[in-house]
């Protein structure tokens, strides 16, 4: 088997309210879709966001699962990486604390600060509403 890309599916529980999220966080819309039935009554249910040549799809509702804890913390002394009961993905950036400057400034939820991990990373937590939480990196090695 030779992969040619991978692209994670997160469930949501409000496909309007991620996509507005996302674009805080500086990801675009890419694409939404409305079922052709009356069951999502002419709403998008599926849809995707991008950033550079990384895309990410979202499903209100369904395909996969969602829950946020009642952690403040995923990492750390008083941390919980095992409350939410989202996805956690790692995203690989050019500068992390540009990116946590920027959440704090959009009023996201950031729940482990820029930190330099002993497996050679600096890495901040960033969390979505519905529980999933993204892993912002970048390895030290490459400052």
């Amino acid at each position: 088997m030779n992969a040619k890309g991978i692209t994670p599916i997160l469930n949501v529980s409000d496909i309007a309210a991620s996509f507005a999220w996302f674009e805080k966080w500086g990801w675009r819309k890419c694409w939404d879709w409305t079922p052709p039935s009356g069951d999502a009554q002419g709403k998008p249910t599926f849809g995707a966001v991008g950033s550079g040549c990384c895309e990410i799809f979202l499903c209100q509702g369904g395909q996969g699962g969602r829950g946020r804890g009642s952690n403040v913390a995923t990492f750390g002394t008083d941390g919980d990486q095992s409350a939410d009961k989202g996805a956690w993905m790692s995203v690989w950036v050019e500068d992390v604390d540009a990116v946590h400057k920027d959440c704090v400034a959009a009023g996201l939820d950031v729940t482990f600060p820029p930190t330099d991990m002993p497996w050679s990373v600096r890495e901040m937590h960033l969390r979505h509403p519905d529980g999933h939480v993204f892993r912002i990196s970048k390895g030290l090695e490459e400052e």
